[in-house]
């Protein structure tokens, strides 16, 4: 009998130290797109915050924006990471280098102009837009920010631009062509 509780017991630290010792991967890479100072006027005084805008992908397809507002620096970019975790897409890319065709994304004033580039083209992208993209794994594209050049504004309209391509198939269907013909 007391063979059998060893035994019971055994198994159940194993358990536990499996689920404990365990280190997550970090599957997404991130880089903080904006910080702003906010000041709030009160019968006080001044209030001062800051909002963080962060941009997360996985290079595959993958990538998500988000903000956050806080007292400190630091914790106002956690809550955009993990706000921006929380807001991923998923973009359509055309043998793993480049957009499937031109598109056009707005947000408020700001709009950005995605074009599709052949192999060897690179990035060509201002800040924000470089940095969505990038984590995106876009490798192969021509932007242009039309508008408004609020960082947030761009990176918004960047997603949307993003969000908004189909995929070959898709369009291929749509034109009555196969995928190797486009």
């Amino acid at each position: 009998m007391a063979e059998e509780i060893k035994k019971t017991n055994e198994r159940k630290s194993n358990n536990h130290e499996r689920r404990v010792n365990k280190p997550k991967e970090k599957l997404l890479n991130g880089q903080v797109v904006n910080i702003a100072r906010v000041t709030k006027v009160t019968k006080g005084g001044r209030r001062m915050r800051f909002a963080a805008t962060y941009a997360v992908g996985d290079g595959k397809g993958l990538v998500g924006i988000g903000t956050g507002k806080a007292n400190e620096v630091q914790d106002a970019i956690k809550k955009a990471e993990q706000a921006a975790g929380r807001n991923l897409i998923k973009v359509t890319i055309v043998d793993g280098r480049t957009i499937s065709h031109d598109v056009e994304g707005k947000c408020g004033r700001a709009k950005v102009l995605l074009k599709k580039a052949r192999p060897g083209t690179g990035v060509i992208a201002g800040g924000t837009a470089r940095i969505i993209l990038e984590l995106a794994g876009i490798k192969d594209v021509v932007s242009k920010s039309l508008g408004s050049n609020t960082k947030i504004n761009v990176a918004k309209a960047t997603i949307d631009a993003l969000s908004s391509a189909k995929s070959a198939e898709h369009i291929a269907e749509l034109r009555g062509k196969k995928v190797e013909e486009l």
